[in-house]
């Protein structure tokens, strides 16, 4: 489903991967290594989720005794001896180029706790599962270094991942990488009902994809929403009810809460990408009125004009409307621009 999903939004294959582990295949290399208390193997598994950034080296200074980072800081290790940390390190590194082969990898690397067998099984009944559905290799891969750091997961663990490499505007390369995951935590539901439930979740962050997808130029600039400029820091009620009654209109709008001036302001709803902006201060409140102004339709004129006082004296794309009238105007203006 997570692949479908990411092919569904348009991206191309090769430019995503879904890697899956299991948890009892953890707790089975936790096991072997006698790592007992829950503190020590909480540990571990925070150590193997950094494999991709601190690489093999890094991780295992934090399994054994700690690690230093570039900063000074230190982080005191799992305590692992020398034996048990290569035991952990070849388990995270058991990855091959085929589901196949990592499988054949896993089970000379896991040992021969319960915990361990058990996994094994998950595994090959999942790779089964994604040959019989026609889930390509490098769709959905079987990845031992996926840990999923926090405790409650139970059985599988999967991480959504975005392969393909951008430009920053400092000039570096960058990969953008997860932007989804999920697991299996049947213990989850328990702890609040009390009743053991099977249960599996999986999610992508929308607004990471999305800016992701920006960023690689797989769709235009996204419509941002309307967003209601607020006067008055220490009472932002007006700007909260107008944003409340363009939003009962079905359009999007976001009423500003900070502390900034107008300019700022201003430039926040240019990041939004938003459509237009709504003003209120006193004298429209007098009035009954609103003050709106279209961004792209003020940007065209903009363009046509010399001088910052014939700017000023012009304020390109700006109106006023009545109050009742301010609905049907923002949806003018939002749907030209669609």
């Amino acid at each position: 489903m997570g692949a479908e999903a990411l092919r569904a939004v348009g991206i191309a294959p090769g430019e995503f991967v879904i890697r899956v582990n299991t948890r009892r295949l953890l707790n089975g290399v936790l096991d072997g290594v006698g790592a007992t208390s829950a503190d020590t193997r909480l540990a571990i598994l925070r150590a193997l989720d950094k494999l991709d950034r601190l690489g093999a080296e890094g991780v295992a200074d934090l399994l054994g005794a700690g690690r230093m980072d570039e900063s000074g800081d230190y982080t005191k290790g799992a305590g692992l001896g020398a034996s048990e940390v290569t035991r952990v390190l070849a388990f995270a590194q058991a990855g091959a180029d085929t589901r196949a082969e990592t499988l054949a990898n896993l089970v000379k690397a896991t040992g021969d706790t319960e915990e361990g067998k058990a996994g094994l099984v998950e595994l090959e009944a999942i790779a089964k599962a994604l040959e019989a559905l026609g889930a390509p290799e490098g769709d959905v891969v079987i990845d031992p270094s996926v840990v999923r750091g926090l405790e409650y997961y139970t059985g599988p663990v999967y991480e959504a991942e975005l392969l393909r490499e951008v430009t920053g505007e400092d000039g570096k390369t960058y990969r953008i990488g997860s932007i989804g995951g999920g697991g299996r935590y049947d213990d989850l539901v328990a702890r609040f009902t009390g009743e053991t439930v099977p249960a599996t979740g999986f999610s992508i962050g929308i607004s990471r994809l999305a800016a992701a997808m920006q960023i690689m130029g797989e769709t235009e600039k996204l419509d941002g929403p309307v967003v209601v400029l607020n006067f008055d820091k220490e009472d932002p009620t007006s700007a909260l009810q107008i944003a409340t009654e363009l939003r009962r209109a079905g359009i999007r709008a976001e009423a500003y809460m900070g502390a900034s001036g107008m300019r700022p302001q201003m430039k926040y709803a240019d990041r939004r990408s938003s459509p237009a902006v709504v003003m209120v201060g006193e004298d429209e409140l007098a009035k009954g009125t609103v003050t709106i102004k279209d961004l792209e339709m003020g940007a065209l004129k903009a363009k046509a004009i010399k001088s910052n006082e014939e700017y000023r004296e012009a304020r390109p794309g700006q109106f006023e409307v009545p109050r009742a009238e301010m609905v049907e105007a923002i949806r003018k203006i939002t749907e030209a621009q669609k």
